[in-house]
């Protein structure tokens, strides 16, 4: 590696998972360092599938080490779910294997229920959230007003600093959404026993993936969602509640970013979506349910339906150049077998075009909006792939379709992904 950081290139669901649990084996520490419960990381091992939230795919790894940032929001109920789900089927996690952040927010039932109210109240205005409440909790990070997973952890200071939130929280509830209030009571009585459970858990995980670095470990930062999905360079406000890229790193798990030497983005050779906003090469027919369909394109998390289209060039190149990429990683290649015609975005066309140039992604909402997707058409293939493992291999179609991309977006493809399994990938 020795540092090595992956990121979602396109709107989230790009197969990442899978691709960090293969790196995984390669590094001594796997961090996760945004994001909450509303990702959901796919990976198949052998027979088993996985679906992991909060932890890093790393987790399945069981020698290294995995650090859950300050920069997630953590949902100490969920996280020991998973931790219980995996122990259910033999894998043991440790504070030798986990150590979380104690500078991690934390998200309680007052943000999952103030999540779902607010998306109630927004109607035709919805952004598409999970209600798992990661949203109100990074607003109480910024309001300063959240609580921390070293809060959580020290019973006299949870409770004087719950009943702070609460008061606040419970004047929203009651006043604006006339709702009933969050009773302090019961939720020192849900949280007493995770609170305990979690402190073995709590470390500071910056400093120690600093010393690992000093020690010239190798170290894989993973991201969730992705970088359309940004905070501050998505499509807002059709995003989610932290920053999705390399930009994380710094703020998320205390690692100073002039210090990664390897970027990997990682997108699927179509495109998906899930939520509302706008999304230029989206295909609303019945190609677009065909993809849906063989591309298993629904959610992890939420198994909601996404929305497909075709590989969209200009944001991905966008994102790899927001985040520095030094290569990227193409997944689901194996899913667009059969396509007599692969339909790709190139450019897009504005209604009033003077000025606009057709391969820049725009810096505003209403202008994504309002494009017209400029497309070309490539040649595709009908030989199934998910057995191919050399690039040599691939049908002529297929490996020119990736050239053809590479060229298109100038940054090289690294791997490329031809099915669900660990073992399914083809090095460039």
């Amino acid at each position: 590696m020795p540092t090595l950081s992956v990121f979602g290139a396109q709107w989230g669901d790009e197969g990442k998972g899978k691709i960090i649990d293969g790196l995984a084996r390669d590094a001594d520490v796997v961090v996760r360092c945004q994001g909450g419960a509303n990702a959901g990381h796919t990976v198949v091992v052998g027979e088993e599938r996985f679906v992991l939230h909060h932890l890093p795919s790393g987790i399945l790894h069981p020698e290294k080490l995995n650090l859950i940032g300050n920069g997630v929001a953590v949902d100490p109920l969920i996280l020991f779910e998973e931790l219980d789900g995996l122990a259910a089927r033999g894998i043991e996690v440790t504070p030798n294997t986990l150590r979380v952040s104690a500078a991690a927010h934390v998200i309680f039932e007052h943000h999952r229920r103030v999540d779902g109210l607010a998306e109630r109240w927004r109607g035709s205005g919805r952004i598409g959230t999970t209600g798992r409440g990661i949203g109100p909790c990074y607003a109480d990070k910024a309001a300063r007003t959240g609580l921390r997973v070293g809060d959580l952890v020290d019973p006299a200071r949870l409770e004087e600093r719950l009943a702070a939130a609460l008061a606040e929280k419970n004047a929203l509830l009651e006043k604006v959404y006339g709702e009933a209030p969050v009773s302090a009571a019961e939720v020192l009585d849900r949280y007493a026993p995770v609170a305990q459970r979690l402190g073995p858990f709590a470390a500071d995980t910056g400093a120690e993936v600093r010393r690992a670095y000093k020690d010239g470990k190798s170290i894989l930062f993973e991201g969730a969602q992705g970088a359309m999905l940004d905070l501050d360079h998505g499509t807002y406000p059709f995003v989610t509640s932290s920053n999705t890229g390399i930009a994380a790193i710094g703020s998320g798990a205390g690692f100073p970013p002039n210090r990664l030497e390897r970027v990997l983005g990682i997108a699927k050779a179509y495109c998906t979506r899930v939520g509302e906003g706008p999304f230029p090469s989206e295909d609303g027919g019945a190609q677009g349910d065909l993809l849906r369909k063989r591309g298993n394109e629904y959610g992890a998390t939420t198994g909601r339906p996404r929305r497909c289209g075709w590989l969209d060039l200009v944001a991905l190149r966008y994102a790899l150049e927001l985040n520095g990429a030094t290569g990227w990683v193409m997944t689901n290649l194996d899913v667009l077998t059969g396509f007599p015609k692969v339909p790709v975005c190139t450019g897009y066309a504005y209604a009033a075009s003077e000025g606009r140039d057709p391969g820049l992604f725009p810096g505003h909402l209403a202008d994504l909006g309002a494009v017209r997707p400029i497309v070309e058409e490539r040649p595709g293939w009908t030989e199934d792939l998910t057995a191919v493992r050399r690039f040599e291999d691939l049908p002529p179609a297929a490996r020119d379709y990736v050239s053809w991309i590479e060229d298109q977006v100038g940054t090289p493809v690294e791997l490329l992904s031809v099915g669900p399994d660990r073992d399914q990938v083809i090095p460039r």
